[in-house]
């Protein structure tokens, strides 16, 4: 491994960073081809996440004006028993074997154990890397500071185009897209149907508006089943779009980036019809592709689902944990 360059400054990020970020990201993504492109309207949305402290919990390495490496925490707003962190980060490709990664991820580490004392500070400290697997070099140096692999996470893609067939939708159940008047009932069905999901915990208001209805949202493609009796609803489809990865591939991907049934409502068919119904309507407004990232413990057969519908797996990625 070489020297780190003397040239190197350090210091957290700030919300002033966000071009840089995405030319960092984006010189990443030409080297390690995760299929993550970005714009600084994006990365500017990481940076204004709520529960990102950028002070407290970011740090980035720059050489002259140019970010060659960075790490980010954000924690969780709500726990129970384990307060899961989240530590992302990269460095630059012509930048790799000098160590700054392994600078970056000793930061992040005590930088996860100050925001878990801010926040959760009873409660039992995990810190969570999720990354491609095929990086080369990342196992090696997560292993190095202790992190374990607790969890493999599968993408699927499914090619759109006019053979996709409409799907009808289960007796007693209609189809909306999303609204204003529904996005409560949206965030309610995921906070419940995640509840018992490894990992998750409930979205608030403001990590709902920043997570999920940005600029990557994609209303029109977003669906909720609602009970035609009652009015109940009882499962929902989110789906967003990355305009960066149009621009560097040509292909246009709508992700489906939530999928969630309420337990009561489970085993009447509303996930695949939500899926089915999502992927004809994509096809039709113009996308070539449509993707999910699957857990692959996942006990609710989410994986089946996608697969009875068309997904094929592409690339798997990999949740390392660290029990600090």
């Amino acid at each position: 491994m070489d020297e780190q360059p003397a040239s190197l400054t350090w210091r957290p990020l700030t919300v002033e960073d966000a071009k840089a970020s995405a030319d960092l990201l984006n010189a990443i993504e030409t080297a390690d081809r995760i299929g993550e492109n970005y714009t600084e309207e994006d990365t500017l949305q990481e940076l204004i996440d709520p529960y990102a402290d950028l002070e407290r919990a970011s740090l980035a390495a720059f050489d002259g004006d140019v970010m060659v490496g960075y790490m980010k925490v954000r924690h969780k707003p709500v726990a129970e028993e384990v307060h899961r962190v989240f530590l992302d980060g990269g460095v630059h490709p012509d930048h790799r074997r000098r160590g700054i990664g392994t600078a970056l991820v000793a930061a992040g580490v005590a930088a996860a154990e100050v925001v878990h004392a801010r926040h959760h500070p009873t409660l039992k400290l995990v810190v969570d890397v999720h990354k491609v697997e095929h990086i080369a070099g990342v196992p090696e140096l997560v292993r190095s500071h202790g992190f374990t692999p607790v969890r493999y996470y599968q993408y699927l893609e499914h090619p759109l185009g006019d053979a996709v067939p409409s799907v009808t939708i289960p007796e007693g159940l209609r189809a909306e897209p999303w609204s204003e008047r529904n996005d409560e009932e949206f965030r309610s069905i995921r906070n419940s149907s995640f509840r018992d999901h490894w990992g998750s915990a409930p979205m608030p208001v403001d990590a709902w508006r920043n997570k999920i209805t940005n600029q990557t949202f994609r209303p029109e493609a977003s669906f909720l089943l609602r009970e035609v009796a009652d009015g109940t609803a009882v499962g929902m489809l989110v789906t967003m779009h990355w305009e960066a990865d149009t621009a560097a591939t040509g292909t246009r991907e709508a992700r489906f980036m939530l999928v969630g049934t309420l337990r009561e409502h489970r085993r009447r068919g509303v996930a695949g019809a939500l899926v089915g119904h999502a992927l004809r309507a994509v096809a039709d407004q113009g996308y070539d592709r449509a993707g999910v990232s699957v857990d692959s413990a996942d006990p609710f057969g989410s994986t089946g689902i996608f697969e009875k519908a068309g997904f094929t797996p592409t690339v798997r990625h990999v949740r390392w944990a660290l029990e600090v």
